[in-house]
């Protein structure tokens, strides 16, 4: 009789704590829900327009001001994290510098009753001639990590930030240097390093989105080369 108790107890005890375990992670999927719920009587409507490209988006912004509230009422709070950032500078059409800039984003999901979370990835891009490249590929991440969360249709719609830039086709000067290169990399990494380095500085800025793929020839060049 006391081993039967005694397992009665253990099954009520496990039991207990199964629940416990189900409610700490049920309470930001509801939450999360309950803001879905809301998103899908009102939505977010399509109020701004890309005159260059002629189409209609949702600026960060309205999403901000359709889902702050939503977020509050339901004890939702969005903590973002920036785990890593690239940049890479370009010319337009006109010869202004461009920073083409990619952000990897972390926002962790927190319900407020119960600090459990759920962890959302996305990745922004962005373009800007100034200091506000970073600032638009964060926000670019922020608005489709809302957007994928709570499954707000896009329409194919992009953001940052209805503006739409022009990079600058290569000159030949740039095209026969990067014909040269990737010759070199076929013999091999030193090769593609020595052309590297014999390169004018413009030219390898001009060229330095292009060193990943040449690095990965010269890579798979090195048996044969040898």
């Amino acid at each position: 009789m006391r081993d039967d108790a005694q397992q009665q107890r253990d099954a009520h005890e496990r039991e207990q704590w199964e629940a416990e375990q189900m409610s700490d992670t049920k309470a930001v999927y509801a939450a999360i829900n309950a803001v879905q719920r809301s998103l899908a009587a009102t939505g977010i409507g399509k109020d701004r327009r890309n005159e260059l490209q002629g189409y209609k988006f949702r600026g960060i912004d309205d999403v901000y001001n359709a889902v702050s509230r939503l977020l509050a009422d339901n004890g939702l709070c969005i903590m973002p994290r920036c785990t890593e950032r690239a940049v890479v500078e370009r010319t337009n059409a006109k010869g202004t510098a461009l920073f083409y800039v990619t952000v990897r984003m972390e926002f962790d999901f927190v319900a407020a009753a119960d600090g459990s979370t759920h962890t959302v990835v996305t990745y922004g891009e962005a373009m800007d001639s100034g200091d506000k490249a970073t600032n638009k590929a964060m926000s670019a991440a922020y608005k489709y990590a809302l957007m994928q969360t709570f499954a707000i249709p896009t329409e194919g719609d992009n953001d940052a930030d209805a503006t739409t830039h022009e990079v600058a086709p290569r000159t030949p000067t740039q095209e026969a240097a990067l014909q040269s290169l990737r010759e070199a990399a076929l013999a091999g990494m030193s090769t593609l390093e020595a052309a590297w380095k014999a390169a004018t500085p413009a030219l390898r800025m001009a060229l330095k989105d292009e060193l990943p793929s040449l690095k990965d020839a010269a890579a798979k060049a090195e048996p044969a080369a040898a």
